[in-house]
């Protein structure tokens, strides 16, 4: 499958604006726009750079505007909307063809006769762009003026530009911006160019997607140079941004070097198919390249590893996100290598049983406001051995997974203890512990404090899962086995027969919440469920689980967080910070929750193909919102407008890892 639009969507201003494009850098850094060009939000840029990967990004490279001469004609090729609401120029009505060539986006414009394709990629493993431009047609050559813009500020902030001078001056091969007088450099690099040198600011960008999320909508950058330079039919000009000096950049391998990156990726996924499988279809080729941009390197106490961004723009490495979207990033991807960093990276953050929720932006302290991050860490080693059967790695966790579950029974923070009905109750006022996370202030929106029905059967898979591993280890495995029958036991509490589901919690400050939510979908799927000669729930209890949950919270692009019967069900999701906190877990449906759908449909009427088709929609939406990935939510309400992070890494794992379970009735959980 290849994304690809033509005049009827580059042409329409909405249409194209509408449309982002991401690229990455496997350290933390990115590069991401619309496709008309226009900027509508504050992560919009060429060059965000992580200044301490994975994290301290930075935008140093707005924008390029392009203006070509060709023949006696000038065409303006940028686009921007001003904050009197005007759009000028209007370079988007020159885009003939838009596509993306793996992860990279590429624009071709009409410029008369003549075709111009600009292709933007990031280095992998450094904080470095490349804009590449080609004149494939025309009668004659063209002219090329690229107006840079610049900034020095926080992805998430915005910039009044005021007085601010930065030192700008001509440097080797292009030119060197200093914002100020302890920023890293910025290094504006071409080979061939006349460089005019700069110093104006462009004030009030409107953005509009932050007008809609309730933050502030304009924003200033500084011109700095334009470069000038004249193509020949089939001549190439690269404008390189960095944060290194200059040293032997050259576009042509850096883009031979981008597309044997993703070329490899291709083959390890497709060496991960068995011999006979059918040939997934081509599509799932774009979401294997997705599911690579969230993976970044991370130190640790100086020593290399890896984490799992979980989401762009905004996101960083949250370990509950992390330890959720490693299998299907990693596992279904046919990358079990990757794994083996990620799992050892967070062991050397484990504290009192329990795993960091994330890693701060600004400081070393991680955060343990999570009681489900290192559960979901059982699930993902399990993925990960299943796959390897590395037992050297095993053994080197085991016992820092024996600690978990101590401290799990005798209790560790926020109250999370192992009850006598051999359930685990955890949360406390003021702290948000499950992956319903939203806090507003001191107001924990969705505080479910008590015994939540996730965390218990993430608790059960857990100690099912250490029972195996101590099998395979020659360790005893009765303590895991015999608390595992404890939970099962106590399960049960659980269940409303009156109803035909579970309850949300039990036991909480309010008694307990019939709330229907997705949560009780784990019950079923988790691989303990379906694994155990000892489910949790009768067959029958869990049909009605998933008949439920399918008439009630599914909808084409995951599960809702709430009923829209409920009283407190939003069904769309936007506004101020407040009005989208409040809304986050009451009703958008959430993409990742389609896999565990997925695969306790499977396990309820094990029909692949059925099971295949609720992923089925996800192949539109790769065309839809960034183009090439998947949203973190949707509006509960139809048509389901994308929402939240354009690019969520638990999505893209999970419908890989679903259509992983579905290649055949027999290999569900391999």
């Amino acid at each position: 499958m290849t994304v690809q639009f033509g005049r009827d969507i580059c042409g329409d201003l909405r249409s194209a604006t509408e449309r982002e494009w991401l690229v990455t850098n496997g350290i933390g850094g990115y590069a991401c726009g619309t496709l008309a060009g226009t900027l509508t939000r504050h992560y919009h840029g060429l060059l965000i750079a992580a200044l301490k990967p994975p994290l301290e990004r930075t935008l140093l490279l707005t924008k390029l505007d392009e203006q070509v001469q060709y023949g006696e004609e000038t065409y303006d090729l940028s686009s921007d909307r001003w904050g009197d609401g005007t759009v000028m120029p209007q370079g988007y009505r020159h885009i003939e063809q838009f596509h993306l060539e793996g992860t990279i986006p590429v624009w071709t414009f009409a410029c008369g006769d003549a075709r111009l394709e600009k292709r933007i990629w990031m280095e992998q493993g450094a904080n470095t762009t490349y804009v590449r431009y080609t004149l494939t047609r025309g009668g004659f050559g063209i002219a090329l003026a690229l107006k840079a813009l610049v900034n020095y500020r926080s992805h998430h902030g915005n910039t009044q530009g005021n007085d601010w001078q930065m030192a700008v001056q001509a440097h080797p091969q292009g030119i060197a911006v200093q914002a100020l007088a302890e920023a890293t450099p910025l290094y504006l690099l071409a080979d061939a160019a006349h460089i005019d040198l700069a110093h104006s600011w462009y004030r009030n960008y409107a953005l509009a997607v932050e007008q809609y999320r309730g933050i502030f909508p304009y924003d200033d950058h500084l011109h700095v140079a334009t470069f000038h330079t004249k193509l020949a039919v089939g001549q190439s000009f690269t404008l390189i941004a960095s944060t290194r000096s200059p040293e032997d950049f050259t576009g042509d391998a850096a883009l031979q070097k981008r597309h044997y990156h993703e070329q490899r990726l291709l083959q390890q996924w497709e060496s991960s198919h068995r011999a006979g499988d059918p040939p997934p279809p081509a599509w799932l080729n774009q979401l294997v390249l997705a599911a690579d941009q969230f993976v970044v390197d991370r130190s640790v106490a100086g020593h290399p590893g890896k984490t799992i961004i979980a989401g762009y723009p905004w996101f960083g490495d949250w370990g509950r996100d992390t330890m959720i979207a490693l299998p299907g990033l990693a596992i279904a991807t046919g990358r079990p290598n990757i794994a083996k960093p990620i799992l050892r990276t967070f062991a050397q953050h484990l504290d009192q049983g329990m795993l960091p929720n994330l890693f701060p932006e600004a400081g070393e302290t991680p955060e343990y406001n999570t009681v489900d991050a290192i559960l979901w860490y059982f699930e993902a080693i399990r993925a990960y051995y299943s796959a390897t059967q590395d037992q050297a790695l095993l053994a080197e966790l085991f016992p820092i997974l024996t600690e978990v579950i101590d401290w799990h029974q005798k209790g560790t923070r926020h109250q999370i203890h192992l009850a006598d009905d051999g359930l685990l109750y955890a949360g406390e006022a003021g702290v948000q512990l499950t992956w319903m996370d939203a806090k507003i202030g001191d107001w924990v929106v969705t505080p479910r404090i008590g015994k939540p029905i996730e965390i218990n059967a993430l608790w059960y898979n857990a100690l099912l899962i250490m029972a195996e591993f101590a099998a395979d280890l020659g360790e005893t495995a009765t303590p895991y086995l015999q608390l595992a029958q404890q939970a099962r036991l106590g399960f049960q509490r659980f269940w409303c027969g009156d109803h035909g589901y579970c309850y949300d919690v039990i036991d909480g400050p309010a008694g307990d919440d019939l709330s229907l939510r997705p949560n009780q979908i784990f019950a079923v799927a988790l691989p303990s469920a379906v694994l155990s000669s000892e489910s949790l729930l009768s067959s029958e209890q869990q049909k009605s689980i998933v008949d439920t949950v399918a008439a009630t919270l599914l909808t084409s692009y995951g599960l809702r967080s709430l009923s829209p019967m409920h009283t407190d069900y939003k069904g769309q999701y936007g506004g101020d910070p407040l009005a989208r906190d409040s809304a986050y877990h009451q009703g958008p449906a959430w993409g990742w929750l389609i896999g565990p759908f997925v695969q306790a449909h499977l396990k309820v009427y094990q029909n692949p193909a059925i099971a295949r088709s609720f992923i089925a929609p996800m192949v539109n939406h790769l065309a839809a919102a960034c183009v090439g990935t998947l949203n973190e939510i949707f509006d509960g309400d139809v048509p389901h407008a994308p929402r939240g992070a354009f690019a969520q890494a638990w999505t893209v794992a999970e419908v890989l890892r679903a259509y992983r379970l579905t290649k055949t009735q027999l290999r569900i959980f391999q």
